[in-house]
């Protein structure tokens, strides 16, 4: 069934996913934002304290840890926008993502109990106890939310928030009480300083993500629409939730283990992609890993440079820049219509 034919069946409301015609993918203004985000990553490349070109071992240092961080730096920015697209689209709600509804505070949780039971875990260890937790703690999520009559939008965040921040307080217990508050703290604090090759790789799964997220786009696209239409148009309506927790928690999870915590990045992406070209998720996905790449790089590169030769957080960059997009988004909820 076309996506047109579905917007026939159900019209455009502010509360629910609004569903426009398929349109072009390769115009004028993607090929633009396609070469903006290549520049970015060039700038990425020759951006950071170390010279490459005037030490001996330049271009050593360029292949172990210029190119690794780009690289991560990209993939990361589609799996957060992915994530936050699709929990959208899940939620009929358009101020989540994992920031703002304790996925990535779970995923937290996971990497703690991780190094309690493994005192020197792999990284592979680490993703596999964030995407388990991030699982769970998602699905708690949504069962609340489907349990619970809520009067408005704004009071899904406000859940969320409040889920995330008792989840953190647990970790923070559990890291004072087994005196592990140097892991907490490296985990809030989202960084892409310490990548370098051998410590990223696990990110290029989020390609295999991306792939399934296109194949099911137009499923997760009649759940964003109820479990009632979604039903009535052939579609298993819980085994496509299952299926969306699933893909949000293993990117999230990823780099949640990789990372850190990266607030509001799947935010800021999916609201002004959906602003301009409407909730297709198959026609919006190329745009929002794009746009996801872009916001991310731009944020590390302030950050590499605003205090040279140090370096900040690029959490403490994304979230600023998060928080005031929120903002606005909840001004604009208030909005009388």
């Amino acid at each position: 069934m076309s996506v047109q034919t579905i917007q026939n069946i159900r019209g455009a409301e502010n509360s629910q996913p609004r569903l426009t015609s398929q349109k072009k993918l390769w115009t004028k203004s993607f090929i633009l934002a396609i070469l903006a985000v290549t520049a970015l990553g060039i700038i990425s490349l020759f951006t950071g304290v170390y010279d490459i070109r005037g030490q001996a071992d330049g271009m050593e240092m360029f292949f172990i840890t210029r190119i690794p961080r780009t690289a991560a730096l990209m993939l990361t920015g589609a799996a957060m926008s992915m994530a936050g697209l699709i929990m959208q689209l899940v939620t009929q709600n358009r101020l989540v993502e994992p920031t703002t509804t304790g996925t990535i505070e779970w995923a937290g949780l996971g990497l703690v109990f991780i190094y309690l039971i493994f005192p020197a875990p792999t990284l592979a260890m680490r993703m596999a106890g964030a995407i388990i937790f991030s699982f769970a703690g998602t699905m708690i999520f949504f069962l609340f939310l489907r349990r619970v009559r809520l009067r408005s939008s704004l009071i899904v965040p406000i859940i969320g928030m409040m889920l995330g921040a008792v989840i953190s307080a647990i970790s923070t217990f559990v890291g004072l009480v087994f005196n592990m508050t140097q892991n907490i703290e490296t985990w809030f604090v989202g960084s892409f300083a310490p990548i370098q090759a051998g410590r990223y790789e696990f990110l290029w799964l989020i390609i295999f993500i991306s792939i399934f997220i296109f194949i099911y786009a137009d499923r997760l696209t009649l759940a964003g629409l109820g479990e009632d239409v979604a039903t009535s148009l052939g579609v298993n309506y819980n085994r496509i939730v299952l299926l969306g927790t699933g893909l949000i928690s293993f990117a999230v999870g990823i780099v949640a283990a990789v990372i850190g915590n990266l607030p509001f990045l799947g935010l800021i992406v999916p609201n002004i992609v959906s602003m301009y070209r409407g909730d297709d998720l198959r026609s919006n996905l190329p745009w929002v890993c794009l746009l996801g790449m872009g916001t991310i790089t731009l944020c590390d590169i302030i950050s590499r440079t605003i205090i040279m030769p140090f370096e900040v957080p690029v959490s403490l960059i994304l979230g600023t820049l998060g928080a005031v997009v929120f903002i606005v988004l909840l001004l604009r909820q208030r909005r009388p219509r």
